[in-house]
């Protein structure tokens, strides 16, 4: 028996207009309608009834919840993602609502509130955790989601995420291939899962070459955050050389510090997400970034997709991630 994504490959079609054809959607034309129908015959094709039921709902509304601090909502590189993805939902009748969450309450609050008062027909979750109760509790319920970033969930769930193991390795070779040996890692909170493996990312590429892992130090994902983890670092006896930083938030916090100490300009650093302000500090700031062209459109091509429920292991992208040469990775390095 074929599902959704066979059937519309074997007609030429897109997954969302396979589906809307076979619920009778005027938007499709009835030439186009009747050849899914017969082909899904043909196939011995079965909608599935509850992602079919879920689609009939009146909510037409998608969820993301962002924490968020006072005169803030999200970090800038998620809302540039979240736009992209509105703007496909749009195109399908989806309307993409973003819900910060108060200090009050929490994301899992949020999600159950939504989710059970039958007020949304599917979640996005973003900075997903390592043991992420959203995405238990969405498993429970059997809502579709897709989260931005992975989790340790022994049960498979879509997923789009960067490969920041590996991006974090590279970074750390990079330095290492320029002489570096005093290597610091600025970390972000390790209960989240991006955190986590690109911390692993630099402690491995260290200990594939015999080279000390103990300068790293943990703060939040923010300047401020990256600027106390910074002056912590840097107030060691044997001080780094270089710093990769988890975020680009963290890193500017972290030149800031530099800034602040005698012989700092000589201190490496790169960051992770390109945000568009790291072209403008000063040193311009090298930093990595997930491939990949329009990563809204992308999740949100996922959820459709999970709502017209195919299996979540066919939901899972993970993408390599490149490196953005810019000045900081390239200060003067006097050597160890």
């Amino acid at each position: 028996m074929a599902n959704l994504r066979q059937l519309a490959q074997s007609l030429g079609l897109s997954i969302t207009t396979v589906s809307r054809a076979l619920d009778g959607y005027s938007d499709v034309s009835v030439a186009t309608r009747e050849r899914v129908r017969e082909a899904a015959e043909r196939a011995g094709y079965r909608p599935n009834a509850s992602a079919r039921r879920l689609r009939k709902q009146r909510a037409e509304l998608v969820a993301v919840t962002l924490p968020s601090d006072p005169g803030q909502v999200g970090p800038p590189h998620f809302l540039d993602m979240l736009s992209g993805c509105a703007e496909y939902l749009a195109s399908f009748g989806l309307n993409l609502v973003i819900a910060p969450v108060p200090r009050s309450e929490s994301e899992l609050d949020i999600c159950r509130r939504f989710v059970d008062g039958r007020r949304v027909d599917a979640m996005l979750l973003v900075r997903t955790k390592r043991r992420d109760e959203r995405v238990e509790f969405l498993q429970s319920r059997g809502i579709p989601f897709v989260t931005n970033g992975r989790t340790e969930s022994p049960t498979p769930h879509p997923f789009i995420d960067g490969d920041g193991f590996s991006g974090f390795h590279a970074a750390t070779t990079r330095f290492q291939g320029s002489g570096h040996r005093r290597i610091g890692h600025i970390a972000g909170p390790q209960q989240y899962y991006f955190a986590h493996v690109r911390r692993m990312g630099w402690k491995v590429a260290m200990d594939e070459v015999g080279l000390s892992s103990d300068l790293c130090a943990e703060g939040a994902p923010t300047e401020q955050g990256g600027y106390l983890a910074a002056l912590e670092l840097l107030r060691q006896p044997s001080r780094p050389t270089a710093l990769v930083c988890a975020t680009d938030e963290m890193a500017i916090g972290a030149l800031r510090a530099l800034r602040e100490i005698d012989g700092g300009s000589e201190i490496s650093i790169v960051g992770h997400d390109d945000l568009p302000i790291g072209a403008f500090t000063s040193p311009a700031l090298s930093t990595m970034r997930m491939t990949g062209q329009n990563l809204g459109a992308n999740f949100a091509s996922l959820l459709l997709r999970a709502i017209d429920g195919e299996p979540a292991e066919e939901l899972q992208e993970l993408h390599a991630i490149e490196f953005v040469d810019r000045e900081s990775h390239r200060r003067p390095f006097r050597g160890v």
